[in-house]
């Protein structure tokens, strides 16, 4: 089946890979290959705190959305920007198909899929 939507959530420890149409979907869960995400820094420590983003979890993602026309990303916290600065460097060709980069907290994947949905019925409207 044919899919030319895809709406990414991600966090730090995993990436909801939702591909759609207005009648179907098909999703995918990725998980980080970091084993430690979050590192806490102590009093009169140097640096931000966190571990560096994983690359290969970023690259996965990229890799799972390559073949679709339009992308949402969505997302709790940083991490979204985080993957959108990897793939403008890493992966252009994907980084152009993406439409948005949105703040949504933690939804389940129908909620995820019903945002995304209304997303593109929008962005649609607007084209």
């Amino acid at each position: 089946m044919s899919f030319n939507h895809v709406v990414v959530w991600l966090d730090h420890a995993e990436a909801h890979v939702i591909h759609f149409n207005r009648d179907a979907s098909e999703s995918e869960l990725l998980k980080t290959h970091s084993t430690h995400p979050h590192l806490h820094a102590k009093a009169g420590s140097t640096g931000s705190g966190r571990s560096a983003e994983s690359a290969p979890y970023f690259d996965d993602v990229a890799a799972a959305v390559k073949d679709s026309s339009e992308i949402l990303i969505i997302g709790p916290g940083s991490e979204k920007l985080e993957l959108m600065k990897r793939l403008a460097k890493h992966h252009p060709q994907v980084a152009e198909k993406v439409l948005s980069v949105e703040s949504v907290d933690h939804p389940s994947d129908g909620q995820i899929l019903a945002y995304a949905r209304k997303y593109f019925a929008r962005a649609d409207r607007m084209l």
